[in-house]
């Protein structure tokens, strides 16, 4: 996959240095006790939408708040429109205490409400606690044979802090994922191209999702 044209979302802070609120760091905090979801996608020129897949990549967290579920932030690539109904490949935090990373296509809107159910392609071996920062990345490749190859790598903080190179490996229990264009392997067709942005559905109050260092690229 040829990569081209970088796009970088929000204030770019330190991971370790990172408060709830500091300026420039993108996050989600729900208001009221009801199902919603939100997502923010990049709308510039040949982003919205990008013609084929892309690679999006960030720091994300299921931030401490009002309970450990009921809600799941994700990263998003190949939304079929501007609109939480619509369907994309979704790279996240399952909504589980512990949470998982899971890959799910389906609808914005349903977000990843757990590491097994509908929609879900590939889920982590590992379980993380609330308030852990994970550094990953989706890449989505569509073939010319209409196939999509969907690739989820994980960085390790500790290892490769924000400011180093990063070191992007498997993410373990994640293999690759092939979207075949017949529809066998995810029940659907696979998404070939679309809308890249992050996300959050949640079901409750005081739910907290944190993002940082988000960038996107786009298959040329």
């Amino acid at each position: 996959m040829h990569l081209t044209v970088h796009v970088r979302f929000g204030g770019g802070l330190r991971v370790p240095h990172l408060r709830m609120g500091s300026p420039g760091l993108p996050y989600f905090n729900s208001l009221v006790a009801a199902d919603g979801a939100v997502g923010l996608f990049a709308n510039l020129t040949d982003f919205a939408p990008m013609a084929k897949g892309g690679s999006i990549r960030g720091c994300i967290q299921r931030g401490p708040g009002g309970g450990s579920t009921g809600f799941s932030p994700f990263f998003f690539l190949a939304c079929q429109g501007n609109s939480v109904s619509d369907s994309a490949y979704m790279l996240g935090l399952s909504d589980d205490d512990p949470h998982r990373i899971v890959l799910r296509k389906g609808a914005i809107a349903v977000g990843i409400p757990d590491s097994e159910g509908e929609g879900v392609l590939l889920a982590s071996g590992e379980s993380f606690h609330q308030g852990t920062w994970l550094h990953v990345r989706l890449d989505v490749v569509a073939n010319d044979n209409g196939d999509v190859v969907l690739n989820c790598f994980v960085n390790d903080l500790d290892e490769h802090p924000l400011g180093t190179p990063p070191n992007w490996v498997e993410v373990p229990g994640m293999s690759s994922f092939i979207d075949d264009h017949l529809g066998i392997n995810s029940g659907s067709q696979p998404l070939t191209s679309g809308r890249a942005g992050f996300g959050f559905a949640v079901k409750d109050v005081t739910r907290r999702a944190f993002f940082d260092h988000v960038e996107l690229m786009r298959q040329a």
